[in-house]
């Protein structure tokens, strides 16, 4: 009969166990950008912190076309309407080709695509490894700075220099904070 409490204090053990937390990584210095159409009109925000593993970059958009869209991190800190080509190229200070798949790629400033649903809204969390915002080797925050922003379509992943995503429908200019 000695058994039975045992085993009827195992699961209470293992939920226990089960409440411990991760530590997060320190969380060093942010950006923000307020993305908006070429109408003016606000599409969302994104939000770059630096910590120990890279940049945490959040991007909640709003008023896009249902569908997936390519998210990158241009770098000019430029939004010009209606095209945004002001915002330049993407972020790519290490010279590599474009998307994840190319054998040659990929550029600091891709990132996976994002989903925008029914509502037009969608969200996307993305860590660039070793990306630092200010300071480095290849600070995304340079000179003329750098912005977010989001495609017409989605990003094939391998077509140099931008995914075949189509126009820029969203940008946003990114400042410290």
């Amino acid at each position: 009969m000695r058994i039975a409490p045992i085993f009827l204090s195992l699961p209470l053990l293992l939920a226990a166990g089960g409440c411990a937390t991760t530590a997060q990584p320190a969380a060093g210095p942010s950006a923000s950008a307020q993305l908006s159409g070429s109408d003016g009109a606000s599409h969302g925000s994104a939000t770059i912190v630096q910590a120990e593993d890279g940049l945490h970059v959040t991007v909640m958009a709003t008023g896009l076309t249902p569908g997936v869209h390519a998210v990158h991190l241009h770098m000019i800190g430029l939004c010009s309407p209606p095209d945004f080509a002001s915002a330049g190229g993407h972020w790519n200070p290490t010279g590599h080709k474009h998307g994840k798949d190319n054998p040659a790629g990929m550029h600091m400033g891709d990132m996976p695509n994002m989903l925008a649903a029914v509502d037009g809204t969608g969200r996307l969390d993305y860590v660039i490894p070793d990306g630092q915002l200010a300071a480095g080797a290849t600070p995304l925050l340079d000179a003329d700075g750098a912005a977010v922003v989001v495609h017409a379509k989605p990003d094939d992943n391998v077509s140099d220099p931008a995914g075949n995503a189509g126009g820029r429908v969203a940008c946003g200019v990114l400042k410290v904070q």
